[in-house]
């Protein structure tokens, strides 16, 4: 067992969901439904159901503990009137009748609770005829797993797949005996502990199933189908991984922006989304890229390893551009990027390495310095540096790579009272308009 806490499988419940995903990327095709058993499940559910496409839901089941020993099973309950129990486990400890009803009283009323609060009053997502993915972020005894799986059988889901990241061999047997589909990316014979799996196995809170669920609700209504001008999903091949990104392209688009975020932020920024809009209305397609993968930004908040590595994100943010430039709908546009904080140095290493490309920058609070004197000398494409008037010291280091710049056309536009994120009234307004009017003067055909 030291061994095994060494050289820990999963980072957090995040990590174990994504590796969790990768096994069942056959189920895509089928549309289904990711139903995660509430706390820690949802962590490992959230990641699954993005790695699907599918929705998330929760299911709560709740396990019957021992009287005095809360911790040991005796049994489960979940929704739809399902009641498991363990009678050996009952007679062997001696539990009268009316210590498990109530356990049950006692338990039924949290489960209802936790009902409430996760969903808010919305109904459940119907399992009727669907595949379902249920998701644990372990699996013990299997108890509180059993009353789930036939609670969604009374729910008539066509096919059921039970999903963790770990589960304990006689379990996953048992579970199998009794026609359960089981698919864990462990199956320890000696599992003793679920968390000993896991770096950081911090108990979930209330708070975060709730957001999770929101995030993920928003991200479904975001990834549907969608007409021309309206967002849509896309996934980029750059450098051996698969960049997440939305592209937008309005009618008669004159050009196309793509928009490098900053650290800690991703494509899903509002803000830069807010700028993505004025530039669609504006006529210009918008590509609002992330640079880097799930597993990665998961790393970087962490240890803040790729947020800085401005050679892999240039490099990416380049591949992006050829990705555009080869794809029938977009090949005829024109490219200008848009860099935020870090993603402004990304940006000047793409347009000096791909000056066939990029035809106009436009940095936005950003750190264009991080490309390095080089790198800036050789940037030929016209540049526009917009800054807060009140953000000091990323002012001064963008005056002196206005300096540094290569390019012929080149501007620092100060946004007065306005802070690094632009977040005080009309800054962002006046970041659209900047960004607007300089790619309208130099995507259409201006010389670089």
């Amino acid at each position: 067992m030291d061994m095994l806490v060494a050289s820990t499988p999963f980072v957090d419940r995040r990590d174990a969901g994504r590796q969790l995903a990768a096994r069942l990327g056959h189920l895509r095709g089928s549309e289904p439904l990711v139903v995660a058993l509430p706390r820690g499940g949802v962590e490992v559910g959230y990641e699954v159901s993005r790695a699907l496409g599918a929705p998330l839901e929760v299911l709560v089941a709740r396990k019957l503990g021992a009287p005095g020993q809360p911790e040991l099973a005796i049994g489960a309950l979940a929704p739809g009137g399902v009641s498991v129990l363990d009678p050996r486990a009952v007679q062997l400890l001696r539990i009268a009748a009316r210590e498990v009803q109530e356990a049950r009283t006692r338990e039924l009323a949290e489960m209802y609770r936790r009902e409430r609060v996760y969903r808010g009053g919305r109904p459940a997502i119907p399992a009727a005829g669907r595949t379902v993915v249920l998701v644990d972020d372990g699996i013990a005894t299997g108890m509180t797993t059993r009353a789930a799986l036939e609670s969604l059988r009374r729910q008539r889901a066509r096919r059921i797949v039970l999903a963790a990241p770990v589960c304990s061999a006689p379990a996953a047997a048992e579970l199998r005996a009794d026609g359960a589909e089981v698919d864990c990316v462990l199956t320890p014979e000696d599992l003793r502990a679920v968390g000993l799996w896991y770096r950081d196995f911090q108990q979930t809170s209330d708070e975060e199933v709730v957001g999770l669920l929101a995030l993920r609700a928003e991200e479904i209504a975001a990834e549907r189908p969608a007409p021309a001008g309206v967002a849509r999903p896309v996934r980029i091949p750059a450098a051996g991984v698969m960049l997440d990104a939305d592209l937008a392209i309005p009618a008669a688009a004159r050009g196309l922006a793509v928009f490098a975020h900053g650290s800690g932020s991703s494509r899903h920024s509002a803000r830069n989304r807010f700028v993505a809009g004025r530039l669609n209305a504006a006529g210009f397609a918008t590509l609002l890229l992330d640079l880097l993968t799930a597993r990665e930004e998961s790393i970087d908040v962490r240890t803040r390893e790729f947020r800085f590595d401005m050679e892999r994100l240039g490099a990416r943010l380049a591949e992006a551009a050829v990705w555009a430039r080869e794809r029938p709908e977009t090949a005829a546009l024109p490219i200008g990027l848009f860099g935020a904080s870090t993603g402004a140095g990304a940006a000047m290493l793409a347009a000096a390495s791909r000056p066939d490309l990029v035809r106009a920058i436009v940095s936005r609070g950003g750190r264009p310095d991080l490309a390095g004197p080089e790198a800036l000398a050789a940037v030929r494409a016209p540049s526009l540096l917009i800054v807060g008037g009140r953000d000091e010291v990323v002012e001064r280091l963008n005056r002196q790579t206005l300096e540094a710049l290569g390019a012929r056309e080149k501007r620092i536009e100060i946004v007065p009272d306005a802070t690094h994120l632009f977040e005080e009234p009309g800054a962002l307004e006046r970041v659209s308009g900047l960004a607007r009017d300089w790619f309208v003067r130099w995507l259409p055909g201006g010389e670089v």
